[in-house]
């Protein structure tokens, strides 16, 4: 909290402010949690309080940069929302009548209920978890209890993205990889949220602009970032994927294509198997050892497609010695986008962006690519042995998250952003987007998911999220019945990689595949906005059987605040604060590595709580050892860790490896694999709370094939061998789950969904119309509508915050002026805003910036009355509203199946699909929005609702 009695001294100029006065007694390092940026921070405290939050300039991340939403975490400590101690609840669901309990009574309860369904049937237990940063910690738990159901919030958030690299260029944007802002000529974004990654982002952007770069960004809305591009490209929500093929179709057609970067690191030679309705169609031609075959052109026969010296073919029709037919991957890419359909005219009028411009964009990409290429002296050598004396790199950057990802065609949209970088020969060189590591990973890493078997008492071995290679990789039984609960990793989302916490609820509601018997979620908002549709999940969640047993029996929820879902559990587990804990951001999990290197940060407890709360992973921990699962207790079956730092240090995920890679071995002198250091925690807190390796030049770029990189890599523990990572343009994965669909194989998909198989899991990118939408008649509903999430808050995390509250207090429904005024709509109208699945009620702001046939809202800012500790008549829940109440999590019905609103590969949540009407309301409708549920009763010893907060005791 700013303090307003700090020295000062009188001049003949007047008062002036000693601005170097001691702000308190003690600064501490932390790592931020506002968003999932994980900034560096420095936390001054006086008397044991926070006083003031500011970014540590020795941090890897901001380099000492904060953002609003950092320095107001003071505000996030001090809410009056924070939960006090652990509840029961005592009344019917929805009522909010709890009992404060003891942690001794809500441990036994919720190991009775936990004991219960593992002694049973552990698969019964679905565990859940928002946007935390632990998840290599809860899903080794939810493995080590035995259940298949765990995930956490990336389904209903960017697993499209996650998935469409990493089947591809083996990263991915945001997390997994950033731009070269420091050598970018031309920066092209997608569809980036203002609150991700933001304070790098923006230390990028004025890098970029301070050298004259260009910046594009493409965007239905021209806000934040978006606002200071040099061009905004306006277009119609779910057809970024048309546009980026239109340019991929513009650079073959003009030959202006990076031949010897796809020769070289990418599957563009590789030879595939053309045998319509045979087992082998479409799959890689391969020799007696499995390895892909390339056409040596001057040999006239197929060689391992890793021979260094090789001449391949990238084009024609060749007979293999077998004599089937093959032609190279390139070809068939080239056949694909060149196709009319991918002309600049053919996709321009769907887009709304014209043809010219189209073409002027990929002219100026080529332009900037080819004719300004960056060379750095800087040799290297690659993976087969061939030395380099120079990097050479094409300029162009390319960066994007959620505005193409949230769409249920958003997987084949990254894939195809992904080859227009291949094509250009702008991945991971000088001046184009570079992996973040621990990445590049292998295409795809690691085997599949598991949890085919479940049985009583009994731990899953593997990773519940991980990557399936084909058909033999899916969680599905021998008739195809999903075995998840959220159907994640079945032929409704083959490549369901994040698993799909948006149908949970839902599924469990129809007992579809089967009934669960608890629900146990942490920082899941999942009856408000976290759900797709708030009202249907507060019906499930409150729906009682004949015997007037809930349908979902026992629900766990932990969380810091009184959010709208507290009243929806029967037990509270409350967490503390992000300054009261410790936490490992971690290389199993999000660690903080840049392009320049691996690196990762912990939390630690800056102050002690002033309430009866824990933890949620020292709950976890301690939950798995009153459980008895292996991992978590010794031999004579006492707990093994006391506590999560205890984890953090001795945990052992492989042997030498474990959640911190710094400071390993007894001594500290190992760096990723090495012995637990009983000092480690105490040499991350004097570092600032960080651990960062920093990679060499020789190993700087190319390091999904760079030797240096690699060998360091598979040392370090990131990758298991140190060989090239070859991107993949067709994804083989993907055509053996086709192939499936068309009866080959021992593992086939039901007749209802072989259709939907083969036409999604297509092995080059493909564009189709959003599927919502094509499954009913749109003409009712003419406008496109999204959500934003604004700079000040992230996800709904700045609900409780004082300070970020007058930023956002409310929302509206923002209109393009000219559709608005031909709809006879004002500024401050109250309007109607209807889709097929409800309506909901708000007011209208007008702007110049949005595509004319496209309104939007930010996300997350309406509040239910009386949550979160507001006053029962707050702006949040009297004007703020949720476009969620208008979205459906399912699709339009269809014979025989009822589906999930999600991309058919991935199962991400199709948030962005929405189609709407907006009209006037009434004049007596107008002054509250709607729908307005009743005000929720906060739990027991909450503080009174505050009409001002500031610092207690000022």
């Amino acid at each position: 909290m700013p303090d307003t009695n700090l020295p000062s001294r009188m001049t003949g100029h007047g008062e002036v402010i000693d601005t170097q006065a001691p702000i308190g007694d003690e600064v501490k390092t932390t790592t931020c949690y506002m968003c999932a940026c994980r900034c560096g921070i420095k936390v001054h405290l006086k008397d044991g309080r926070v006083r003031y939050i500011e970014g540590n300039p020795d941090h890897p991340v901001n380099r000492g940069v904060l953002c609003g939403k950092g320095s107001a975490g003071i505000m996030t400590q001090y809410a009056p929302a924070r939960l006090r101690a652990p509840l029961k609840r005592v009344g019917p669901r929805g009522s909010g009548e709890f009992a404060e309990i003891s942690w001794a009574e809500a441990m036994e309860i919720a190991t009775g209920w936990l004991g219960h369904v593992r002694r049973t049937d552990p698969k019964r237990l679905a565990f859940f978890t928002g946007r935390d940063q632990s998840q290599s910690l809860t899903g080794f738990w939810a493995a080590q209890f035995g259940t298949p159901n765990f995930a956490a919030h990336g389904g209903f958030c960017s697993v499209n993205m996650a998935a469409g690299g990493l089947y591809t260029i083996g990263g991915s944007f945001w997390e997994f990889g950033e731009p070269d802002w420091d050598l970018a000529k031309y920066f092209v974004m997608f569809g980036v949220a203002e609150d991700h990654d933001s304070n790098p982002i923006k230390i990028g952007l004025g890098k970029l602009k301070a050298r004259g770069a260009k910046f594009v960004s493409v965007n239905p809305v021209r806000t934040g970032y978006s606002a200071i591009a040099d061009e905004w490209v306006g277009i119609r929500p779910g057809t970024d994927g048309l546009f980026i093929m239109a340019l991929m179709h513009e650079l073959l057609r003009t030959d202006r294509v990076d031949l010897p970067f796809l020769v070289r690191y990418t599957n563009a030679t590789w030879l595939v198997v053309r045998n319509p309705g045979g087992a082998d169609d479409g799959l890689f031609a391969r020799d007696a050892d499995g390895k892909p075959l390339a056409w040596d052109r001057v040999a006239g026969a197929p060689r391992d497609a890793a021979t260094a010296e090789m001449q391949p073919a990238i084009v024609g029709d060749y007979t293999l010695p077998d004599g089937r037919k093959a032609v190279p991957v390139f070809q068939l890419m080239a056949e694909r986008y060149l196709g009319a359909e991918y002309a600049p005219e053919a996709v321009a009028e769907r887009c709304g962006i014209d043809a010219a411009r189209i073409r002027r964009i990929a002219n100026e990409i080529a332009d900037i690519a080819f004719k300004q290429t960056i060379t750095l002296d800087v040799a290297w050598t690659d993976a087969l042995g061939r030395r380099h004396d120079k990097m050479v790199g094409r300029p162009i950057a390319f960066h994007a998250m959620r505005g193409i990802s949230a769409h249920s065609n958003g997987f084949h949209t990254c894939r195809a952003l992904h080859l227009l970088q291949m094509l250009l020969g702008a991945v991971d060189t000088p001046g184009s987007w570079r992996y973040k590591s621990p990445f590049p990973r292998p295409i795809p890493p690691g085997p599949g998911p598991a949890g085919k078997t479940t049985a009583p008492n009994t731990p899953i071995a593997g990773n519940l999220l991980a990557f399936p290679h084909g058909p033999d990789d899916l969680l599905v039984d021998d008739a195809g019945t999903p075995l998840r609960i959220d159907k994640a990793f079945s032929w409704e989302a083959p490549l369901g990689l994040h698993g799909m916490m948006h149908t949970v609820i839902g599924n469990a509601g129809a007992e579809d595949p089967y009934s669960i018997d608890t629900l146990f979620m942490f920082m899941a908002n999942m009856a408000w906005n976290s759900a797709m549709n708030p009202l249907e999940i507060i019906r499930i969640l409150t729906e009682q059987k004949a015997d007037g047993e809930y349908r979902i029996p026992h629900v766990i929820y932990a969380d810091a605040y009184f959010s709208e879902t507290v009243p929806y559990a029967d037990l509270i587990l409350p967490d503390t604060t992000y300054l009261e804990r410790w936490d490992a951001i971690s290389l199993l999990d999000r660690p903080i590595g840049n392009a320049h290197g691996p690196g990762d940060s912990i939390r630690q407890p800056v102050i002690k709580p002033d309430r009866d709360v824990r933890p949620f992973q020292d709950v976890l921990i301690e939950l798995g050892a009153r459980l008895g699962l292996p991992a978590f207790t010794k031999e004579d079956g006492t707990p093994k860790f006391k506590d999560y730092p205890d984890y953090i240090v001795n945990h052992q995920r492989m042997p030498g490896i474990g959640p911190l890679a710094g400071w390993r071995g007894e001594d500290g002198t190992k760096k990723g694999v090495g012995e637990p250091n009983k000092d480690q925690l105490q040499r991350y807190i004097e570092n600032g709370c960080f651990w960062k390796h920093h990679l060499t030049p020789e190993q700087s770029y190319f390091k999904h094939a760079n030797r240096a990189y690699l060998d360091e890599a598979k040392a370090m523990g990131l990758m298991g061998a140190a060989n090239q990572i070859v991107m993949q343009i067709w994804s083989e994965p993907l055509q053996k789950f086709r192939l499936a669909a068309q009866g080959h194989g021992a593992k086939q998909p039901p007749a209802h969904l072989r259709k939907r198989v083969e036409t999604y899991c297509d092995p080059l990118p493909i564009w189709y119309a959003p599927l919502e939408q094509a499954g009913h008649d749109t003409t009712p509903y003419p406008l496109s509508a999204v959500t934003q999430r604004p700079m000040a808050m992230y996800h709904s995390w700045g609900s409780m915050n004082a300070w970020l509250r007058q930023i956002h207090g409310a929302n509206r429904l923002y209109m393009a002026r000219s559709t608005a005024t031909a709809q006879g709509i004002a500024q401050d109208d109250w309007v109607w805003v209807e889709s097929r699945n409800g309506r909901v009620k708000g007011q209208v702001t007008l702007m110049e910036g949005v595509n004319p046939d496209t309104v939007w809202t930010w996300n997350a800012i309406g509040k239910r009355s009386g949550a979160w500790q507001l006053s029962e008549d707050s702006p949040e829940s009297a004007k703020g509203f949720l476009l969620n109440h208008v979205i459906s999590e399912w699709l339009p019905a269809q014979e025989g199946f009822r589906g999930a609103n999600a991309d058919p590969v991935t199962g991400q949540a199709a948030w962005y699909d929405l189609r709407v009407s907006v009209t006037k309301c009434a004049p007596e409708e107008a002054a509250i929005t709607a729908p307005h549920p009743a005000t929720l009763k906060a739990p027991p010893n909450m503080p009174a609702v505050p009409l001002i907060i500031r610092e207690p005791g000022r």
